[in-house]
């Protein structure tokens, strides 16, 4: 520290804990429904992942061997009023639950985030539930495409507390009130008098999650890569795919400067490659709400 001039005091919430600290990262790539008629979406894609990689140093991928592997499902439920203010105004409401065989094998999840561009808003907004039970939280920074182009990237901050339906000892969890109570960051959004929020667009959303294979950026960075596919329950119409991977680290600084390099270098090569599977101008979250065609003015 240099004499007489005193560090800046870390910011706060209104408790006095500190805020939270980026120590995610998620590359995604939003892809078209064409290529998911069948499984074979997936190994084609896994290929030209490794097409991708093949064009960068230092970095290994090792893939799947998808035909001995089962894609988890996920049942997700987006929940918001009916003028979509928690999205409108960069929050995002919903439930998820894994299935096996057709039957629950987890208890749900209640997933409440703040996405925004803005990295020092999305650290400022406190995402800790008023609840008795468990819950954590992730501060991540998402990479995504350009909207209109491939070949360069976009960085959103998602801020997220994720907690089992069975942390919520609340008598009605859809209530507006309740919600307010327990998602104090929201309570300036919801009126006295208003009931419940509503299932967004009237759409349940059933997700195919296959993991690829694996990609190592060296200096200690491997990561998972993915593919989840998103379609309407009911008519299983095929909304988008998702590709992905997400690092883990304790400290941003702490990364090094050659692995910075690899991410972005793999991220926009694999665009390049990939330009005909690619979805541009939305994410997985913002297909939902447009189902309808009444787009939401949201932040992402």
């Amino acid at each position: 520290m240099t004499q007489g001039v005193a560090e800046p005091k870390p910011l706060t919430y209104a408790d006095g804990n500190p805020q939270d600290r980026i120590q995610f990262f998620d590359a995604k790539l939003i892809l078209k429904p064409d290529f998911f008629g069948s499984p074979r979406g997936f190994k084609q894609f896994s290929d030209l992942v490794a097409e991708a990689v093949g064009n960068v140093k230092g970095i290994r991928y090792d893939a799947f061997d998808l035909s001995a592997l089962r894609p988890r499902i996920r049942e997700v439920m987006f929940l918001d009023t009916a003028d979509f203010r928690l999205y409108n105004n960069s929050f995002i409401l919903r439930r998820r639950t894994l299935y096996q065989d057709g039957f629950p094998i987890a208890d749900p999840e209640v997933v409440f985030k703040f996405r925004n561009p803005d990295m020092a808003l999305a650290a400022s907004v406190d995402v800790r539930p008023q609840i008795a039970g468990p819950y954590r939280v992730k501060f991540k920074s998402e990479a995504l495409p350009l909207k209109d182009q491939a070949g360069g990237f976009r960085i959103l901050y998602s801020h997220n507390c994720i907690a089992p339906m069975s942390s919520i000892h609340e008598p009605d969890r859809t209530s507006l009130q309740t919600i307010a109570r327990v998602l104090p960051p929201v309570a300036g959004l919801i009126g006295g008098s208003e009931a419940r929020v509503e299932l967004v667009n009237s759409t349940l959303v059933e997700e195919v999650l296959m993991d690829l294979g694996k990609i190592d950026f060296g200096k200690g960075i491997t990561t998972k890569a993915n593919i989840s596919l998103w379609r309407s329950l009911g008519d299983h119409h095929v909304m988008c795919g998702e590709f992905a991977y997400q690092a883990r680290f304790d400290r941003r600084e702490d990364v090094h400067e050659l692995v910075k390099q690899r991410v972005e270098e793999l991220f926009i090569k694999l665009q390049l490659i990939a330009t005909g599977w690619l979805y541009l101008g939305t994410t997985k979250t913002g297909l939902v709400y447009r189902l309808k065609g009444n787009p939401p003015q949201a932040h992402e």
